[in-house]
């Protein structure tokens, strides 16, 4: 299966894209290029807005209250569009004071409104990331560490496993996620060979299947919840950051690449595809603090 270009959207480093279904439009950032990124499938048409500070995540908010954005200096703040209007709110928390040299990566909200972050070093090269959990009242704790580049999370349809990344390692990692948010049970899920190149972000699927996008590996995998291949989806572009199941039915897969270290002769590097695999993904968790 290939995935085709739906908006050439030359994002510098594209990633976490989430599907808004109030908004019926997906959403992603470009991180290198400080800019927030907007698909609306209905009349294909793409739009951008410059942002101050390079946000790395974004989460819709319960309630419809906009999103909140995880920014490059380890801030959480809201986010909300009036119409084409984009406005930055307050801080929210703040993570990693005492690490100044990393920066946020990715962030999932499970179906308990909490939010799963993860942080790197920016430079790539000290394992000084870790994976937090930030609670709707405002609480965090730091559920796990080690990543150099964390990537992810996602979760399973059943919100029992926690999946997360290291991508420098070529390690996809499981946890058993309880009730009460507690991670257990670390476990290799996966593991990429240098042919594969690294994984990058990824979403599950309604049936339990992992989608992850190849880092310098043009496609996105989808594994079974054994770890084994099931299929291939190919983009003509090197670079493949992350994915996200969306449009009305969730049946829509949408992934985002980045022109960053891309090879000479791709012209579409950093820009959205999409295609239509066949299965449905699951609904977006919503961040439920205030």
């Amino acid at each position: 299966m290939d995935a085709h270009c739906v908006w050439e959207a030359g994002a510098q480093l594209g990633e976490g894209p989430v599907w808004s279904p109030s908004r019926a439009a997906l959403f992603a950032v470009d991180i290198r290029g400080s800019r927030l990124l907007r698909y609306s499938p209905a009349d294909g048409q793409g739009r951008s807005w410059p942002l101050e500070e390079a946000a790395c995540w974004l989460v819709e908010r319960a309630g419809g209250a906009g999103f909140v954005a995880g920014l490059r200096s380890r801030r959480l703040v809201g986010l909300t569009l009036d119409g084409d209007r984009l406005s930055v709110g307050a801080e929210l928390l703040r993570l990693e004071e005492d690490r100044p040299g990393n920066r946020l990566n990715d962030a999932v909200a499970d179906a308990a409104g909490r939010l799963w972050v993860g942080s790197m070093d920016d430079a790539e090269q000290e394992a000084s990331g870790a994976l937090y959990r930030i609670g709707p009242d405002g609480s965090v704790a730091r559920a796990d560490e080690g990543y150099t580049v964390s990537n992810g999370p996602a979760l399973s349809p059943d919100g029992r496993t926690l999946y997360h990344t290291d991508s420098p390692s070529r390690t996809i990692f499981a946890f058993a996620l309880g009730a009460d948010g507690a991670l257990s049970g670390k476990r290799v899920h996966l593991r990429f060979g240098e042919e594969d190149g690294y994984p990058d972000g990824m979403t599950c699927d309604a049936e339990g299947h992992l989608w992850v996008a190849h880092w310098s590996g043009g496609r996105v995998s989808r594994f079974r919840p054994d770890g084994t291949l099931d299929r291939v989806v190919r983009l003509p572009v090197s670079n493949v950051t992350s994915c996200a199941f969306g449009g009305p039915g969730l049946d829509r897969l949408f992934i985002t690449t980045a022109a960053q270290e891309a090879p000479a002769g791709k012209p579409l590097a950093g820009g959205l595809f999409a295609c239509t695999p066949g299965v449905v993904g699951l609904p977006p968790g919503r961040f439920g603090g205030s």
